[in-house]
């Protein structure tokens, strides 16, 4: 049963975001009250995954992001992010955190988050076969509008990732998330058209979901991705059959509020765990490139 530990000063907040995790499958719920505690129950034995707040006493958010990184690579991060926070959480997300949930979004956000990552973090760690001495490979999928196509696709090109030697095992679940969130807005945002707004409203999110999923033209629009990887980069361009936007209009990723708005979340973690996102002009088709050893490059190099 994976394990998650819940990092936070104030009782409150611990307990909110525990009773929300509780309603998730089955995880055993662990809970620190600073960094240092976090860092010293750590020691003692290694959580699936860590979700944590960025403002406390003694270790911060971000110096627990930095030292959990450096000593459990494999162990993801979710920062749990408010207001006057957003600065750091934005150097915490380029120091090595795996996703973010805004305070006020917890209850949206938060349950999926963490499942998502941990179906990404539990793959990771249990997956350690290489599957040759790779040195180039190139593949292409074509996908339906069905969400459950999207973990074992990520999974697949995790493993082509990890053939080539072009990450360790930190980068390879930030890598996992922004193809995750790419191939999501694909369906979601590309072939479904569906407003980010919606999400205010989970029930009613999820019943235009199911109606378009089942009516002319959303259901007959596919999602198609081609992958590249050498040992020296990956390319991944994936391009979805919807009317496209203007790549203009996403939310400034250099801005750390926009950390506190649910729409632009996605691109935000693109931008920040690949080194290039580029969508081409009709805003259908996105690009994510990573470099071997690549640094992500700050927000300021990507608008």
């Amino acid at each position: 049963m994976p394990t998650v530990l819940i990092v936070d000063d104030s009782p409150v907040d611990r307990r909110v975001a525990g009773g929300l995790l509780e309603k998730c499958r089955n995880v055993t719920l662990q809970f620190a009250v600073d960094g240092a505690d976090a860092l010293a129950q750590m020691e003692r034995a290694t959580p699936n995954l860590v979700v944590t707040d960025l403002m406390m006493p003694n270790v911060d958010g971000l110096q627990l992001v930095a030292a959990v990184v450096k000593k459990y690579p494999r162990v993801p991060i979710v920062l749990m992010t408010g207001k006057g926070s957003e600065e750091i959480a934005s150097r915490a997300l380029r120091t090595g955190a795996s996703s973010y949930v805004p305070k006020l979004s917890l209850a949206k956000l938060l349950p999926d988050t963490v499942e998502s990552l941990l179906d990404l973090a539990v793959a990771s760690q249990s997956q350690e076969m290489l599957l040759g001495r790779m040195v180039r490979n190139d593949c292409s999928f074509v996908l339906e509008n069905d969400l459950l196509l999207i973990p074992p696709l990520v999974h697949y090109l995790h493993a082509c990732l990890r053939s080539v030697g072009m990450h360790d095992d930190s980068s390879g679940i930030r890598i996992c998330v922004a193809l995750e969130e790419a191939l999501s807005n694909s369906i979601f945002h590309g072939n479904l058209e569906l407003n980010s707004d919606l999400r205010e409203n989970p029930q009613v999110y999820r019943e235009t979901i199911a109606d378009r999923r089942t009516r002319s033209p959303y259901r007959d629009r596919n999602v198609y991705v081609d992958a590249h990887f050498t040992r020296k980069d990956a390319a991944f361009t994936i391009r979805d059959e919807g009317p496209g936007f203007d790549p203009a209009t996403l939310p400034d990723p250099t801005d750390p509020a926009n950390l506190e708005r649910i729409s632009g979340r996605g691109v935000m973690l693109m931008r920040t765990f690949m080194d290039n996102v580029a969508y081409n002009h009709s805003g259908n088709e996105v690009t994510l490139v990573k470099r071997l050893n690549g640094t992500p490059q700050d927000l300021a190099d990507l608008r």
